[in-house]
């Protein structure tokens, strides 16, 4: 099987054959730029359409971008079925940690009806929307917008190429092996179910940009303004996310899936809102929050154990113990101080992380809380509701 950012042989210029020659920019330092599913949908779409109408799949085939870079991938099948023809075309995620790389994207082609136009049809792997809220109505199959568009985009510019008219055609995109792989991503709670769904805005996966995620964070606070939810939690990570439900019994469409992505979320929420929102996670994470970070990777730096001992002085305790806090090396040796002498040190960092996540949050009308819990999910602070405006 031929590498798919090999390209045509022909020049970057005349027709980029990597995601950094098709955005125009260097690579990212060692880091590999890759194609979404939607990208390789539409490859592998546009192969199997000219082959319906000619005959003949174009290998490699080459495709524009939303943004108008042209592109070429190789197919990894392409076959002539009863009714129909199939291209497959294997998804390279370059150097991001996406669950889809190496998966074969494959669409089947079929005539249409006479002015339907491109009608989409969800195949093995491919997830079928069943609650309000995502960018596509229940009963659909999961394929965003843009890929949608891109589809549209290219079979037509494809029609012009062969002398035709824009075409009536069915468009089924399979992904083997997708269903197992979609109870690995937030789908199932998203109400996304029997597979995968088909992403991207712009045909390129940008490494460690966590796309995917937030897309998922944007999508599961409109599931849940769509059901009616009026409560929604975000949380940094299982545990807290458990605790969390336990605290406020709240339903699994109401957990948003938050990791390190406070500012994700939340300003998310403030052109979005929902009456009442948490935030919950361990004393680290949201320590990191109440310091001023949105993005509470390791990336962003460390939690600062001078500002954490400030805290604890905040929380009561006398200098000697300050003094011990400040030679800590870990947050939870500071919390295991705190506790020993019953100092209220997870309020005062709930305090200042709900400070942090109101300002992010800044006149929206939602009333906010901060939840912090241990590594056993125990209750350890708590900033209580308070509206942000």
């Amino acid at each position: 099987m031929s590498d798919p950012s090999r390209g045509t042989g022909e020049t970057a210029a005349q027709s980029p054959s990597d995601p950094d020659a098709a955005l125009g920019a260097p690579p990212p330092g060692p880091l590999r730029r890759g194609w979404t599913t939607g990208a390789c949908a539409t490859a592998a779409a546009r192969a199997a359409f000219v082959a319906l109408r000619t005959g003949a799949f174009p290998d490699p085939v080459e495709i524009v971008l939303p943004h108008g870079a042209r592109v070429a991938f190789a197919l990894a099948r392409h076959e002539t079925v009863e009714g129909g023809a199939v291209a497959g075309v294997i998804k390279d995620a370059g150097d991001d940690p996406d669950v889809t790389h190496g998966v074969e994207v494959r669409v089947t082609v079929r005539p249409g009806a006479p002015g339907s136009g491109v009608v989409f049809r969800a195949g093995e792997g491919v997830g079928t929307v069943t609650r309000a809220g995502l960018p596509i109505p229940p009963g659909e199959p999961a394929i965003n917008p843009m890929p949608r568009q891109m589809i549209r985009t290219n079979l037509a510019e494809a029609a012009t190429t062969l002398g035709e008219a824009p075409p009536d055609v069915e468009v089924e995109i399979a992904i083997p092996g997708g269903e197992a792989i979609a109870l690995k991503t937030l789908n199932p709670r998203l109400g996304v179910l029997g597979g995968l769904s088909v992403l991207g805005t712009t045909g390129i996966v940008v490494p460690y940009s966590c796309a995917a995620w937030i897309h998922s964070i944007h999508r599961g606070i409109d599931v849940a303004r769509a059901g009616g939810l009026v409560h929604v939690a975000g949380a940094t990570g299982a545990t807290s996310e458990e605790a969390v439900a336990r605290l406020h019994g709240l339903p699994d469409q109401a957990l948003i899936d938050m990791g390190d992505f406070a500012g994700g979320m939340l300003k998310y929420l403030r052109r979005n809102p929902v009456p009442r929102v948490t935030i919950a996670g361990g004393i680290a994470k949201l320590s990191k929050l109440g310091q001023g970070m949105l993005d509470l990777h390791s990336r962003a730096g460390p939690v600062d154990l001078a500002w954490l001992a400030e805290r604890l002085a905040e929380a009561g305790a006398p200098e000697d113990v300050v003094a011990r806090a400040r030679e800590a090396n870990t947050t939870l040796e500071v919390l295991r101080l705190a506790q020993g002498f019953a100092l209220p040190l997870g309020d005062v960092v709930a305090a200042h992380a709900w400070k942090t996540a109101a300002k992010a949050l800044r006149g929206a009308p939602i009333a906010l809380e901060v939840v912090v819990f241990d590594r056993d999910g125990a209750l350890v602070g708590r900033m209580p509701f308070h509206p942000v405006v």
